[in-house]
């Protein structure tokens, strides 16, 4: 029988101590996996075993991939969250080198760095589930909003999908979960943010950006936990057959069939 239990797995969750990493950090350990999580800051108090490392820079990548090797003798489960639009909005000529360099190594580059490191203790092993965080700004981008941020997860979309075709046949499942607006502190500073930049309160604002996005049929932001719930599914063995895939979940909110 198949099953979504994880006893007996080594996961570890990057961004993992706020938002969706720490909602899915919080469901793998119920569900019975060794839970690590890592972040830039460790947290006040740490619910898991925490690494502090910024994966931008790769001296903390391989600081982290020791850590685990030496403390855990390696991980099953891989959830690549850390990431986040930290680049303005207004368009290509708003976008500086540094703006594109700096989302393009948060949202892309981490997550090649540390599945480059992790990786041949899986492909040695046989067995193993990376899943990389990505968004539906990747399919639907706002050039006002979101350019360089949708371009990054774009590009990870991609490198997800050619990923698992490589590793397929090694034993070890790559797939990409794309989040629609969901209620978490990023998000709300985000419509914060716009709302005060245009000079508009926060609800006119959050309408403005859903009627821009085509709106949420669902009618809400997804919880944290429905993304945790979603993710605890698929690197489950209940998952065995599934590989490069694009799940997103959004509430319906992309208007196109994907």
């Amino acid at each position: 029988m198949k099953t979504t239990d994880l006893r007996g797995k080594r996961a570890l969750i990057t961004g993992g101590t706020k938002g969706i990493g720490k909602a899915i950090a919080d469901e793998l350990a119920e569900a019975g996996a060794t839970v690590i999580v890592s972040a830039r800051i460790q947290p006040e108090t740490a619910s898991h075993y925490f690494i502090a490392a910024d994966l931008t820079i790769p001296a903390d990548v391989a600081r982290l991939t020791n850590e685990i090797k030496e403390q855990f003798n390696g991980i099953d489960i891989l959830i690549n969250n850390v990431g986040g639009l930290t680049t303005p909005g207004g368009g290509f000529n708003t976008l500086t080198d540094d703006h594109w360099e700096q989302e393009l190594q948060l949202n892309l580059l981490s997550a090649i760095r540390l599945d480059k490191a992790l990786l041949p203790q899986m492909i040695e092993q046989g067995s193993g589930v990376i899943i990389h965080i990505s968004s539906v700004a990747g399919k639907q981008a706002l050039w006002n909003l979101n350019l360089a941020y949708a371009v990054s997860k774009a590009a990870l979309n991609a490198y997800s999908k050619a990923l698992a075709t490589e590793l397929a046949g090694k034993g070890v499942r790559v797939l990409t979960v794309a989040p629609g607006a969901t209620k978490t502190a990023p998000m709300l500073g985000f419509i914060e943010s716009y709302a005060s930049s245009v000079n508009i309160s926060v609800d006119e604002a959050m309408k403005q950006l859903m009627a821009q996005t085509g709106g949420i049929p669902m009618g809400r932001m997804a919880e944290p936990e429905e993304v945790a719930s979603l993710v605890h599914f698929l690197v489950s063995p209940s998952a065995a057959y599934l590989t490069g895939s694009i799940y997103a979940i959004d509430g319906g909110s992309l208007p196109v069939v994907s």
